[in-house]
């Protein structure tokens, strides 16, 4: 029998909820089975020094200590709910959220939940080797707090599923352990969360790119006038901040090492950097530019009818509703989009219900491009002219009206021809992936950090970076 209140730190009353506590005690050894064999490979009898979130006021969130990752207190968590709260958009603005699912939205809202749900554990299997080939202590941590974190917010999805969609919750949740990212047979619901995550530099563009996605998906989701899908994606946003620092610095460190051996050696020939070991500054670019436009299809097609659906029913707002000056019901607002006319990229205005794919993406990159602004400032300091910059939305797209057209990082339409010929100027090709994981071996030394990677300006909750982040017993 778990001990739900000392086991699953949780504030949906778990202790008074029989149904849900049978449902998760038969759902909580599947997991186990499955984070045993798709989690961090060979982590079993490490200690971390994880954070494990234990209440929801500003200091229960973030509880540190060190704890094996298999110990770890997934908890169960929902912001506050907030008194008389009302709809915020859509056809039933003004109206009181629900605190159960209506009948006529059931089947989208499940499929809404499934799908965010299913993101977590695919990210956890696509990281799985990466502990082998960790840069430093610090980063190993890291990486097994993104994981275990991941594992929790499948814990909240799943919490969902079982609390308010009967058996079939739980046939859902026993699916989102039951699929495996990459898998010919039984993938992962997007594409992006198929693709293989094989070193470092692909980890801390995930997190910085991806995650990133996860951030505006979960800040739409957390406006739903189903409440408690609201208020769980809500509390969800405060552990993924963590996940895109993880990114964003990370790789700020790699361009911080890569500045300081371009100075040593008074260059910046890729070939002379790589014979120095570090990753010189056009390869990052290319590995922006990949992760950039795999994530960029996360979003959909420009014109939806399915988003503005949604939307109208009040099911996923848009990044922060309420702070948008507008009537939230946009029967005849109108957005801009691309489009594409003979040889030519245009715009052209749409209905704004149609094009809440398209507004949710703008904001993301709008968010990307802030965080693109603060790398570009490391060359800078060096001295160097290099900048990172965005490729144009349609590069490298396999979703929407860019699909089965060719377009330059600087937005030209391309032959085919074209496109064979240059791509590998733009995308990583196998030498460069080659290359990035030919840097990839285990440094686990406290305080040492890999060649190629530089050390952080400081640790983890105030501890040294030469702390014991994980204990390998």
């Amino acid at each position: 029998m778990i001990n739900y209140s000392e086991r699953i730190p949780n504030n949906v009353n778990l202790n008074e909820n029989k149904t849900l506590q049978r449902a998760l005690e038969q759902w909580q050894p599947s997991f186990l089975n499955w984070w045993d064999d798709m989690g961090p490979e060979n982590s079993t009898n490490y200690e971390v020094y994880l954070r494990t979130a234990v209440s929801v006021d500003p200091k229960g969130w973030a509880d540190f200590g060190h704890v094996k990752m298999r110990d770890y207190r997934w908890g169960i968590f929902l912001a506050p709910q907030e008194g008389e709260k009302k709809i915020s958009f859509g056809e039933h603005k003004g109206q009181d959220v629900w605190q159960d699912v209506p009948g006529e939205y059931r089947s989208t809202l499940r499929r809404i939940i499934v799908t965010q749900g299913d993101t977590e554990p695919a990210s956890v299997e696509q990281q799985r080797h990466l502990g082998l080939t960790a840069p430093s202590l610090y980063d190993l941590r890291n990486l097994f707090q993104v994981n275990v974190e991941e594992g929790r917010h499948l814990w909240a999805m799943v919490y969902l599923l079982h609390a308010h969609f009967g058996r079939d919750g739980r046939e859902e949740g026993e699916a989102l352990l039951e699929r495996r990212s990459g898998d010919e047979d039984n993938p992962r619901i997007l594409t992006a969360f198929n693709e293989k995550t094989p070193d470092w530099l692909s980890f801390f563009m995930f997190t910085f790119i991806t995650d990133r996605d996860g951030k505006f998906q979960l800040a739409s989701l957390a406006e739903s006038a189903f409440d408690p899908l609201a208020r769980t994606c809500k509390f969800m946003l405060t552990e993924e901040a963590h996940h895109l620092f993880v990114g964003e610095s990370g790789v700020a460190r790699v361009i911080q090492r890569t500045c300081e051996v371009m100075k040593e050696l008074k260059t910046d020939d890729p070939a002379k950097l790589r014979a120095a070991g570090v990753i010189d500054l056009p390869t990052l670019q290319k590995y922006l530019n990949f992760h950039y436009s795999v994530t960029s299809d996360l979003y959909g097609a420009e014109v939806s009818s399915n988003a503005a659906t949604y939307y109208t029913n009040g099911l996923k707002g848009r990044f922060e509703e309420e702070k948008i000056g507008d009537d939230h019901k946009l029967q005849s607002a109108e957005y801009e989009v691309m489009d594409v006319s003979g040889d030519q990229i245009r715009t052209r205005r749409v209905p704004a219900l149609s094009a809440l794919n398209e507004r949710l993406r703008d904001d993301w990159i709008a968010d990307v491009q802030a965080g693109v602004d603060r790398w570009n400032r490391i060359p800078a300091k060096f001295g160097f002219d290099f900048r990172f910059t965005l490729p144009h939305k349609g590069f490298h797209r396999r979703i929407g009206m860019f699909a089965d057209l060719h377009v330059s990082p600087d937005g030209r339409l391309l032959s085919e021809a074209e496109w064979t010929h240059q791509h590998n100027n733009w995308l990583p090709t196998e030498s460069d992936r080659l290359y990035v994981h030919s840097l990839m071996g285990q440094c686990i030394e406290p305080g040492k950090f890999a060649n190629w990677i530089a050390a952080p300006g400081r640790g983890i909750n105030n501890q040294p970076v030469n702390f014991d982040y994980v204990r390998f017993n």
